[in-house]
């Protein structure tokens, strides 16, 4: 749990982002994982044979994929998001990004985007307009939307977990957690955080109640 995969753990990211890699499932139900060290994202198959799916990347953080089955790569390094078609054709779906990290998707197809080096969080219409939804963040990384259209901001320098509304409005979900990373909204709708700190795996109820799910 740390600054190293993304999904950072299937639970991480999930989508999500960990220690400088993450995970997303595909429909298949292949996972994806974006090798923050050597520039690749590999795939795996429910029975772990792993492949290269994308290389060539700088750094590569989040992960989401598309209701269409288009995966989003943020290139950290270069400052993109990366758009790679389920046959492996790559573009550049935005760019001029300050150290995007994390990626998540809300149910209208609009993809959000953890910007570390800004302190922002960047929202694009499927169209690639881009807007500013959220401000003032610590080093924000993971991110992860419920089925409410909350989004989830783990703040890695900061320790702490913000919870901003569909129309902007922001608290303070969780605190006291050591470099929270990736993070992934389970079927029952509880919070999964990825504690790079302490390579803990917390688990909070929409109410904010916390419990170790992995250590």
């Amino acid at each position: 749990c740390g600054r190293a995969i993304t999904v950072r753990l299937v639970p991480i990211a999930l989508a999500g982002t960990f220690a400088g890699a993450e995970i997303a499932r595909g429909a298949a139900g292949d996972l994806y994982e974006a090798d923050f060290a050597s520039g690749y994202v590999f795939r795996f198959t429910p029975a772990g044979a792993k492949a290269t799916f994308a290389s060539g990347l700088g750094n590569p953080a989040g992960v989401a994929f598309d209701f269409t089955g288009n995966l989003f790569v943020s290139d950290n390094s270069h400052g993109l998001i990366v758009k790679i078609t389920p046959a492996g054709a790559k573009s550049t779906f935005a760019a001029g990004l300050n150290r995007p990290f994390g990626l998540s998707f809300d149910a209208n197809g609009n993809l959000f985007e953890a910007d570390e080096g800004s302190g922002r969080i960047f929202k694009f219409t499927p169209a690639g307009a881009k807007t500013i939804f959220a401000t003032g963040l610590s080093s924000p990384a993971g991110l992860a939307i419920d089925r409410l259209g909350n989004l989830f901001v783990s703040n890695f320098t900061a320790g702490r977990i913000d919870k901003i509304a569909p129309n902007g409005t922001r608290m303070i979900f969780a605190t006291g957690l050591t470099f929270p990373d990736g993070l992934y909204v389970n079927s029952s709708g509880n919070l999964l955080e990825c504690d790079s700190g302490t390579g803990n795996v917390y688990s909070f109820t929409p109410a904010g109640v916390r419990t170790t799910f992995a250590a």
